[in-house]
């Protein structure tokens, strides 16, 4: 069934599907990367964190990680 769609303003969108109208499927896709250091990751309502030397390696010798065109 068709849809009928008025005026629309999209302002931002951050991280989410917009869809208009009838569809079969959708299938969002994303990929991100990220590096942190000793203890950087920990969560809570206390914590102590003791490290003496904290290094990350950020040398990326792959040109694509995660291929996400093409992949329906």
């Amino acid at each position: 069934m068709p849809a009928i769609v008025g005026p629309v303003q999209i302002v931002n969108v951050g991280g989410g599907v917009v869809q208009f109208g009838d569809t079969l499927f959708i299938s969002p896709k994303s990929a991100s990367k990220s590096t942190s250091g000793s203890g950087a990751g920990n969560t809570g309502g206390f914590i102590i964190t003791n490290n003496a030397f904290s290094a990350s390696n950020r040398v990326d010798t792959n040109v694509v990680d995660q291929p996400i065109t093409g992949n329906n």
